[in-house]
């Protein structure tokens, strides 16, 4: 292979494998240390799941999937095709390992752990992208707003307890709105869904593909490289990274960051570290020109989706879709999405529909990994953020830029090393002898 046409420093150049929001706010940290640094990225903008996101800064989504229960309901949710989870037929038994360890993360003290490990990356998600955005001309694209959890009545509210007593001992506060206050808080929703939580001092993103391309553009200003390859293989020798393959060249560098979101654990693999982790896609659909808009960005549990006021335009982002990398969509997700819509936004017309359908890294127990390879030295990591990898982005950019720089997070790393995966297996006692395989297909 040939080297690339135009080298950087390689006594002080990092590349950043991954030019989604991960990669370009790493990039943009690591710039901001006075380092040289190259994006490489064969994806297009509206192929990244940073493109796709409900974006929602959303500070309190602490609570994983895996909550007490889920093991039970996991068959039932399957099984039933108005259930916004959806699994692949020829993908079935090749995820099986996976979820038989993520469904074993299903019980209260494990919920807690994730949590606690969640909120010191997305906790702050509003400062942390303001942070990252200041002077790049992006910051227009940030708005703070309230992020609002939608249920039919009081009573649906009470009856699972557990996550709003979570995100309290995490530090959040939310407001209670119900009947007339809830419908005058946001008349355009549907009054029968009559009681409302609100969390204050979160943020959106009003363009998400904006946003992202105007940061990689501001980087780019600054003199960094964006290349668009497909990465074949990490360079090594003696233990130490040498350099990036790429379909094309062979690119020098004295450190690599890995922030390629679902991808990711395809070069780790061939580094030696297998991360447990499973491509989860989700969908969005858009609608444009909309009659109605919600006040704020707003998540309903009972259809598991968040409808976002975005600019000129309404999207409604959820559904979980297991297939791989290689899946490419299916109607039954995105019709789910747009009853959704005219179940909460009764009345609601617009000029014109568009739909999406991207891939979040799940890791099997919902934490990201931010950590270093341990036997290559200048070899680093950040992927995993499963549903908050834009609200994640900044503050986990920040960190990987501090590990590289030679710099320590004030924070504890312990949570997010990828060594974690290779403990003892004892997530297996918590799942007993359950039987229970997931059996919905398409």
């Amino acid at each position: 292979m040939s080297d690339a046409p135009e080298k950087s420093d390689q006594h002080n150049h990092v590349v950043v494998i991954g030019a989604g929001m991960v990669g370009v706010s790493t990039a943009l940290w690591l710039q901001r240390s006075g380092l040289s640094v190259t994006l490489v990225d064969k994806a297009k903008g509206d192929e990244r799941a940073s493109y796709g996101n409900a974006g929602v800064l959303a500070s309190s989504s602490i609570v994983p999937v895996t909550m007490p229960g889920l093991l039970g309901k996991a068959p039932r949710m399957l099984l039933n095709k108005e259930e916004p989870i959806f699994v692949r037929w020829p993908y079935l038994l090749k995820m099986l390992p996976w979820a038989i360890r993520y469904l074993a993360h299903a019980n209260e003290a494990d919920a807690r752990r994730i949590a606690a490990a969640l909120t010191p990356i997305i906790g702050n998600s509003l400062e942390d992208h303001l942070k990252l955005s200041a002077g790049t001309g992006a910051e227009h694209l940030i708005r703070p707003c309230d992020f609002s959890v939608l249920f039919k009545d009081r009573k649906t509210f009470l009856k699972d307890p557990l996550p709003w007593n979570i995100r309290q001992s995490n530090g959040f506060t939310w407001t209670e709105l119900e009947g007339a206050d809830r419908s005058s808080y946001d008349p355009v929703l549907n009054p029968a869904f009559n009681f409302m939580a609100v969390l204050g001092k979160h943020g959106q993103i009003t363009d998400p593909g904006c946003y992202l391309q105007t940061l990689t553009d501001y980087f780019l200003k600054q003199g960094g490289k964006l290349l668009r390859e497909a990465v074949i293989d990490i360079a090594h020798q003696d233990g130490k990274v040498t350099g990036v393959r790429t379909s094309t060249y062979v690119l020098p560098a004295t450190s690599v960051a890995i922030t390629a979101g679902a991808w990711s654990p395809l070069l780790t693999k061939k580094l030696g570290v297998t991360i447990p982790l499973q491509a989860e896609s989700g969908y969005h659909v858009e609608f444009w020109g909309t009659s109605k808009m919600p006040k704020s960005p707003t998540l309903v549990p009972s259809g598991k989706f968040i409808l976002t006021p975005m600019a000129g335009r309404l999207r409604v982002a959820g559904a979980v879709e297991f297939g791989g990398l290689d899946n490419v969509g299916t109607e039954q997700p995105k019709a789910l999405l747009r009853a959704g819509v005219q179940r909460i936004i009764p009345g609601l017309t617009y000029d014109e529909q568009t739909e999406w359908i991207g891939h979040r890294p799940a890791p099997t127990d919902s934490i990201p990994v931010i950590d270093r390879i341990p036997h290559i030295d200048g070899v680093f990591v950040g992927c995993g953020h499963q549903h908050v990898g834009l609200t994640g982005s900044a503050r986990t950019g920040e960190i990987l830029a501090e590990l590289i720089s030679g710099k320590s997070p004030q924070l504890d790393m312990s949570a997010y090393r990828i060594d974690r995966f290779n403990t003892p297996a004892s997530w297996r006692a918590s799942l007993g002898h359950s039987t229970h395989r997931p059996t919905k297909m398409i």
